[in-house]
């Protein structure tokens, strides 16, 4: 957001510096900038006018490519082709974290770091996802009251960092953009299952803050 009246305060020189090519100002600063000499008497020509609203085109163009890109880097980018690596998906990831802890979901980010011989990132991944639901247990539980069924309940917030931080990592560590064929759900099944049968027996001591394993204990009882 610019702030035309911060802009006022400038002289004439300095607003004339945001209507040069390769300013590092935002378009909405530029427009801001011949506004405010237009209103201060400076005459433009037609020409000059038009190179003003070519550069905050221009400006506006790259921004929206940067936005893209950015965009493109979360994305997964899941293709057919035989060649391409198989990786556990980004959603896939994300999901078994959200639903059944970490644990899962750093496993099958570690998997697919260790092909990607992206070795450091992969045991980082791992310690992450076994350290980060122990910090759940440990340190939050005995700073929240868990016990809300508010939709801003703390632990949905905290369930979320955890698979966000896999997220983080994924993007950080595999390649920008890279194609990949979607691996079997076979072992997310099989891991989540695994969860879902601790969350049945030991909910109470280290899932009792998961959605799912609230409603394994309702099923319970």
């Amino acid at each position: 957001m610019v702030n035309k009246n911060v802009l006022r305060k400038l002289s004439n020189q300095e607003l004339e510096g945001y209507l040069k090519e390769g300013n590092r100002f935002v378009p909405e600063a530029v427009q801001a900038a011949f506004e405010i000499l237009e209103e201060r008497g400076r005459v433009f020509s037609e020409q000059e006018k038009e190179t003003v609203q070519q550069l905050i085109q221009h400006k506006k163009e790259e921004e929206e490519a940067k936005r893209i890109e950015e965009v493109e880097v979360w994305k997964d980018h899941i293709t057919e082709d035989p060649q391409a690596v198989k990786l556990y998906s980004r959603m896939t990831i994300l999901v078994s974290s959200v639903f059944f802890s970490p644990i899962p979901g750093s496993i099958l980010l570690f998997l697919n770091l260790i092909k990607l011989k992206k070795y450091l990132a992969s045991f980082l991944t791992l310690a992450f996802g076994f350290l980060f639901f122990i910090f759940q247990k440990y340190v939050l539980l005995s700073h929240f009251d868990f016990g809300t069924t508010s939709r801003y309940s703390p632990e949905i917030g905290v369930i979320a960092v955890g698979a966000l931080g896999l997220l983080v990592i994924s993007v950080l560590a595999t390649p920008k953009k890279l194609p990949y064929r979607a691996e079997s759900y076979i072992l997310p099944v099989i891991l989540c299952a695994g969860t879902a049968v601790l969350m049945y027996f030991y909910s109470p001591e280290w899932f009792s803050f998961y959605p799912l394993a609230r409603a394994i204990n309702i099923f319970r009882q």
